[in-house]
């Protein structure tokens, strides 16, 4: 078996692709690392930081998954808390980087 139908099949249950599930609240919290982090010309996080900020930001809301199709009539997540969550996850990330991370506090 090659390594793509592997994993295509990953996601896929008796046949039933869920390939294209997903968590609403990804889209929303990319857009608000990318407004919030353009704010902050100090801070230039790595590739690691930028992960770690956002799988924080996510871990920190509720997920929200829909499928393909969804009709989302309310969001009971609002802007300002997927912004919080950027906020909160930031300043983790900022205050403990990682071994890996070129963002030190004392550079």
């Amino acid at each position: 078996m090659s390594g793509k139908s592997q994993k295509e099949e990953r996601y896929q249950v008796r046949g039933v692709d869920l390939a294209r599930i997903r968590n609403r609240n990804e889209r929303r919290v990319i857009s608000q690392m990318k407004l919030l982090l353009a704010e902050d010309e100090e801070f230039n996080p790595d590739i690691l930081a930028i992960q770690d900020i956002y799988a924080l930001a996510l871990n920190m809301l509720p997920a929200r998954y829909t499928q393909v199709f969804t009709i989302v009539l309310k969001d009971p997540v609002d802007d300002e808390t997927v912004a919080g969550a950027v906020r909160k996850a930031i300043a983790q990330v900022r205050a403990n980087p990682t071994e890996q991370s070129e963002y030190r506090r004392d550079a």
